[in-house]
């Protein structure tokens, strides 16, 4: 064997200075077990643990040249190559490869992972590299992955009652269920999910989604755990139709990029000593249950600021608003147009005076969910967690938006941005396009100088301080700051998506502050 293989990445993987490293009291501190800061002899950090599995995949096992997830901390160089001038920049600060990565922060926050690519990309070996650092052997991982085949029952997924019971049973509680074992797993894999029956795949959402199955009216509840799932492709390729609902529970998309063929020595290396990597991972990087618990916890616990969430909240804003589909301002969405079956084009054809270029809005053919946004901040905490930082920076929600939103945010292929210079390629490439529309989202965001010029913040900050001693004068001094706020947008200004949710959430004020008034009336 290769002695290679057992290497370790030596602590830290993450060199800083000391004034770096140092690290004043957070309220996360209240969360984190002994495992957090572990004492002179013990393992690593679990940030540093998670990080030397990343290195050791990387290096070792799924051989990956593809940096894309970049971070610079300082001046890089940057050249261009081919027709499209395409620009390739060297990142000065630590980057990594979205393959290795997004899985690996899949399995911190137990969460659920879609690996697509062409057959013999490593999706499966990937996949399992993730049950055995979870503390199962190979052969315990492969038994429990689910195989997805165009005659798959929920028998064969879920299990199946017991023969003596369905003899004797005189009620379907007496009915007792022989449980498939990988449904007690802490990594659950489904390779092809795309070829598993529809039928099949609603078991499957109740499992993946509410975190238990169902047979004859039994109910075996499962603990909490990361999912990977694998498809050749993700654009209907598949022997089914993926079910919508099942779609929408995947939390992040991860693309198994082509191989680089100058590293074939090292497949050459495998093939004449006879070890497939997942065979080999070091006992030093397989997380404990308690370890994979704490783990969990402390990427919660990292912290979100403000400006950067008041960025998340700006980009989300803009994707949903679509004012043709309704006469009353709540129903101005695109998902009213969607309920009711009408094409979006044919509703936006009465649309005059809108940049349809400049709004990034119109480059989709929806918004994003809650379920997508609560997405959003745990990988953005799971990121900055991984790279050992205290809060989420702005850089890590931007490199995890691509990822998450893959497959939630839709794009309209005939908006006039797409037959922009340059823009036709993103027609194709998601993960460039994503974040794109992120990086537009800001540049808007700071030409608008939001972060000092932020009206409706400051009344949902005055609001969050409670109405209790709130006096009768002041409550109609708010209600009348909201209404001369309104107002001043009404005046012939086009309504995009930014100012209409300000205007709801102004709307949202008002109706508070009136039941107050109305309620300070009364008490005299």
């Amino acid at each position: 064997m290769n002695p290679d293989l057992s290497h370790v990445p030596e602590s830290p993987t993450l060199p800083r200075s000391a004034e770096g490293a140092a690290r004043g009291f957070d309220v996360a501190d209240l969360y984190r077990g002994p495992l957090a800061q572990p004492s002179a002899g013990e393992g690593p950090a679990l940030d540093e643990k998670l990080r030397q599995a990343y290195f050791w995949i990387v290096n070792q096992a799924i051989i990956s040249t593809h940096y894309d997830i970049e971070y610079q901390e300082g001046p890089s160089a940057g050249f261009s190559f081919g027709d499209s001038k395409a620009l390739v920049e060297l990142p000065s600060g630590q980057s990594y490869s979205s393959f290795v990565l997004l899985p690996l922060l899949t399995f911190a926050t137990r969460r659920r992972c879609l690996f697509i690519g062409g057959p013999g990309r490593g999706k499966t070996a990937s996949a399992v590299l993730m049950g055995v650092l979870a503390g199962y052997s190979v052969s315990e991982v492969r038994r429990g992955m689910q195989h997805g085949h165009p005659q798959m029952t929920v028998a064969d997924l879920l299990g199946s009652p017991l023969p003596a019971d369905l003899v004797r049973a005189e009620s379907a509680a007496e009915i007792r269920i022989a449980w498939r074992s990988w449904l007690s797993m802490r990594v659950r894999i489904i390779d092809e999910y795309n070829r598993i029956p529809t039928r099949t795949q609603s078991a499957l959402l109740t499992v993946l989604g509410d975190n238990y199955a169902e047979l004859y009216d039994q109910i075996y509840e499962c603990p909490e755990a990361a999912w990977f799932l694998t498809a050749n492709d993700d654009a209907g390729g598949g022997t089914y139709p993926v079910i919508e609902a099942l779609r929408d529970r995947i939390d992040v998309v991860v693309q198994a990029l082509a191989f680089n063929n100058r590293f074939l020595p090292q497949l050459l290396d495998r093939v004449e000593q006879g070890y497939r990597p997942e065979e080999v991972v070091p006992s030093r990087l397989v997380f404990t249950p308690d370890e994979l618990d704490a783990m969990h916890g402390e990427v919660l616990a990292v912290a979100l600021p403000g400006p950067v969430r008041r960025r998340l909240e700006f980009f989300a804003s803009q994707f949903e608003f679509f004012e043709p589909a309704g006469a009353q301002l709540e129903y101005m969405t695109k998902d009213t147009a969607r309920l009711a079956g009408v094409d979006l084009h044919l509703l936006a054809s009465g649309e005059t005076g809108r940049d349809r270029v400049a709004d990034v809005g119109a480059q989709t053919r929806n918004g994003l969910s809650v379920r997508t946004l609560q997405t959003l901040l745990v990988y953005s905490k799971a990121l900055a967690f991984f790279r050992g930082q205290p809060v989420v920076g702005l850089e890590d929600l931007r490199q995890v938006i691509p990822f998450v939103l893959h497959e939630k945010l839709l794009p309209d292929l005939d908006a006039p941005f797409f037959e922009g210079a340059g823009n036709q390629v993103l027609r194709v490439d998601r993960v460039g396009w994503v974040r794109r529309l992120f990086d537009l989202s800001c540049a808007e965001y700071d030409r608008l100088d939001l972060d000092r010029e932020d009206p409706v913040g400051a009344m949902l900050a005055e609001f969050g301080a409670g109405l209790q001693g709130v006096s009768e004068e002041e409550t109609r001094r708010r209600l009348q700051e909201i209404e001369r706020l309104l107002q001043a947008w009404s005046g012939g200004r086009k309504l995009y998506g930014t100012v209409y949710d300000d205007v709801l959430v102004c709307k949202y004020l008002h109706q508070r502050y009136t039941n107050y008034l109305r309620w300070l009336t009364w008490s005299g």
